[in-house]
């Protein structure tokens, strides 16, 4: 199959070009542009912003794929607040113009094969069970509602048999693949690392740290993407949680570091916050449909992984 992978520098995208690749499939990445980061070798680089409509329409026409995994976002949730409207334009209305360039081709070629990458946060913080794909998506920051209304968007469109869709709710990513790891500071294990190396004074706890998130490995994230390529099928539109089913506290995370590391983390305690105590994904249905399994979603996989790749 020729697969876009929207996004496909990034530190899924690189993941997820390689397990597609590893697989036989013939792959595209699109970018806005980085210096940075190269694909994989083999993949084609093409370069367009998910914002532009026509530069996008454009893309889909000449590459004529067979599938096309949508992760191209903007991530951060307290930044959507002071920026809404970015949140909106990337997330929300970069979908709608991929789905219409899709739409443009629909007569021309077979239904295109859709993997949407969507995030835990449309299911919001007011949950205190485990978290399943029937729950009402309940967002509470401006990133996750663009998130929802894409997912909205893509299971209205797919229920006109244009498209074979799935959708992905990815939890917390974490570890490594050939060499790219997580490097954003707004996430609790690369600050670990940043601690342990002295480029942060300390990690800043709430209260004890026993708040509990669910890490799943990028590389079985990258394999959800796979399979979820191979099981789309004509007029449908599934969900699926993609996480380890586990639940780790950041006091975890960091004796988990310690003593993959050999060195001490300094540690700020802060007074306890109102937060969520417990997000952590029901990945029964991705288990049973997709043939998939979190196999490196260990902690301590995900640690070593991401602190021999750190350092």
């Amino acid at each position: 199959m020729r697969v876009l992978v929207t996004g496909g520098l990034g530190y899924l995208g690189h993941a997820v070009t390689l397990e597609l690749q590893a697989a036989g499939h013939e792959v595209t990445v699109m970018t806005r542009g980085r210096a940075d980061a190269k694909p994989p070798a083999g993949a084609e680089l093409v370069e367009g912003d998910i914002r532009d409509r026509e530069g996008v329409a454009g893309i889909v026409r000449a590459g004529q794929y067979d599938g096309v995994c949508h992760l191209a976002a903007v991530t951060q949730g307290r930044e959507s607040f002071a920026d809404p409207l970015t949140y909106w334009d990337v997330n929300t209305g970069g979908t709608l113009n991929l789905l219409l360039a899709l739409d443009a081709v629909k007569h021309e070629l077979a239904p295109v094969r859709l993997v949407y990458a969507s995030s835990h946060v449309v299911y919001g913080a007011d949950y205190q069970e485990t978290l399943t794909e029937d729950l009402p998506m309940r967002p509470n920051s401006p990133y996750g509602a663009s998130k929802a209304a894409a997912e909205d968007l893509v299971r209205a469109y797919a229920a006109t048999g244009a498209v074979d869709a799935i959708t992905l709710r990815f939890f917390n990513l974490a570890g490594a693949v050939d060499g790219l790891g997580d490097t954003d500071t707004a996430r609790i294990i690369p600050n670990v690392f940043r601690a342990i190396t002295g480029q942060l004074e300390y990690v800043t706890l709430n209260g004890t740290g026993s708040a509990v998130r669910d890490f799943v490995h990028v590389r079985d994230a990258a394999g959800a993407v796979l399979s979820a390529v191979n099981a789309a099928r004509p007029g449908e539109c599934h969900t699926y949680n993609i996480a380890s089913g586990r639940g780790v506290s950041v006091a975890d995370i960091i004796k988990a570091a310690e003593m993959v590391s050999g060195r001490e983390v300094p540690v700020r305690h802060n007074p306890p916050k109102p937060e969520a105590q417990h997000l952590v994904a029901d990945v029964a249905r991705a288990t049973h449909d997709l043939s998939w399994t979190p196999r490196h979603s260990s902690l301590d996989e995900i640690i070593r992984d991401a602190w021999n790749t750190w350092q």
